[in-house]
């Protein structure tokens, strides 16, 4: 029998109240955001990222945001999850009777919880519990078109679901693949499986602060979700310089997260912010064009920059971004995550967008390369250079289109080559996979609804104090 480890945590940020004296008027300014999914109805309270108490509202920002609100009907889109707290478990497809908590078959059973360990599959974890292989392999069978197996991940728990006294048997394992999504694999002859889900709960919030040392630190001393600061980072990626913010600069921000229970999923959505930084405002305010979710500043340019679809001007894909390639010079498998652009020795190597050169020097297998921090989310790599281009070092900014260097086959390499490293978040992605967003400002077709939302959100966010 496995040793359980149960455990398990839940969290609740504090809420507090927003009144207004005129509180007829205050219920009917919630219920019409509500409708536009800006914020759930609340009882008189709209949720705050940070807990603050916001007294005194004015009566005529409120008439404001109705009269905008009125001729404001595509602010936000309708989410399908509910809106108001459920608790329980629905279960499909399971048609048998269900024993109290609604997740698994009439029984009495004795419960044991524990985590998945490292190395661990569904086949170990069963045996452990004494169930043959005829049964191991009846389940995994039964899953093909449920659950793939193979996403089972150390670390994540499971409820065993025992009958018997002297000798106790297993008869339903739930695997908790997320918070809201379970597994159930039950034992019952004939064996079966089948997928349980909570419902998730979206809440609209609003956070501020005020950067003393950084922007993670500032949501971590405010109880805010820290994933804000990722989400954050994403949208001012091209106009806020992360590595460089002062002390005082400070943000505003709309966002949506997901609960299951009392539990955080995440951030769902950003619906709008402010962020002040080198002295001045930049907004974010969402808008969709050409069914891609943009972000733009309160003048209607857009909030990111696209990278050059390459780096050569002239040149073939030679190799692409694999997991498992076969190298062609030391002739095992080994991931290369990068592409290589076949081209002349000599060809000019483009940097792919602005940013500041962290290295260019000799690094190995490598051979020369240029490595360009361009954002605190993105960053470039440029692999096999014959040389660097004119005043290329470390701590040069360089633009977008600039030469950086030229085409070699210096390091370990087969032939004249570019392998090129395409960086988020420090993690590698396929560079030719990577979307980029557009840089078109608002088009003349969308410029009445992107005023509205200005108009709104502006207002909204200046009506937000700062801690």
């Amino acid at each position: 029998m496995m040793n359980a480890r149960p455990g398990g945590s839940t969290g609740k940020n504090p809420e507090k109240s927003l009144w207004c004296p005129n509180v007829s008027l205050m219920w009917w300014f919630e219920m019409k955001i509500s409708e536009h999914g800006m914020f759930q109805k609340s009882a008189g309270r709209i949720v705050t990222g940070n807990g603050r108490v916001f007294t005194g509202f004015p009566v005529y920002v409120l008439c404001f945001l109705i009269t905008a609100l009125i001729h404001f009907p595509g602010c936000m889109q309708e989410k399908d999850e509910e809106r108001e707290p459920v608790t329980g478990y629905s279960v499909t497809p399971h048609s048998e009777q269900k024993n109290g908590n609604g997740l698994i078959p009439e029984g009495n059973y004795t419960e044991l919880s524990g985590q998945i360990r490292r190395n661990q599959f569904l086949a170990s974890l069963l045996s452990d519990f004494g169930v043959e292989y005829p049964v191991i392999d009846s389940l995994t069978r039964a899953s093909e078109e449920i659950f793939d197996i193979r996403k089972i991940r150390s670390g994540n728990r499971y409820t065993a679901f025992l009958e018997g006294d002297t000798l106790p048997v297993l008869r339903v394992l739930v695997y908790e693949h997320d918070l809201s999504e379970q597994v159930v694999f039950d034992l019952h002859s004939p064996v079966r499986v089948y997928k349980a889900s909570k419902p998730v709960i979206r809440k609209t919030r609003i956070a501020t602060g005020i950067i003393e040392t950084s922007l993670w630190n500032t949501l971590q001393e405010q109880g805010i979700h820290p994933a804000l600061a990722f989400e954050l980072s994403e949208i001012y990626a091209w106009t806020v310089d992360f590595f460089g913010l002062q002390k005082g600069d400070h943000f505003r921000v709309v966002y949506e997260e997901s609960f299951v229970d009392t539990l955080s999923m995440g951030i769902t959505q950003i619906m709008g912010a402010c962020f002040h930084h080198m002295g001045q405002d930049i907004y974010a305010i969402p808008l969709v064009q050409d069914s891609t979710l943009g972000y733009f500043d309160q003048f209607g340019n857009s909030l990111r920059k696209a990278f050059l679809k390459a780096p050569l001007r002239f040149s073939r894909i030679s190799s692409r971004f694999s997991y498992s390639r076969m190298h062609p010079i030391l002739k095992y498998r080994r991931p290369h995550l990068g592409v290589d652009y076949a081209a002349p020795v000599g060809t000019p190597v483009l940097a792919v967008g602005d940013g500041v050169v962290t290295s260019a020097t000799w690094q190995g297998q490598a051979g020369r390369i240029v490595k360009i921090r361009h954002n605190s989310v993105y960053s470039t790599a440029y692999m096999h250079l014959s040389g660097f281009g004119p005043g290329i070092r470390a701590g040069v900014r360089v633009r977008q289109g600039d030469i950086i260097g030229y085409v070699g086959s210096t390091g370990l390499s087969t032939g004249p080559h570019l392998d090129f490293r395409f960086y988020r978040n420090g993690s590698p992605v396929d560079p030719l996979k990577v979307e980029a967003p557009p840089v078109e400002p608002v088009r003349e077709e969308n410029m009445e609804l992107f005023r509205k939302k200005r108009k709104f959100l502006v207002h909204l966010l200046q009506t937000v104090e700062l801690p």
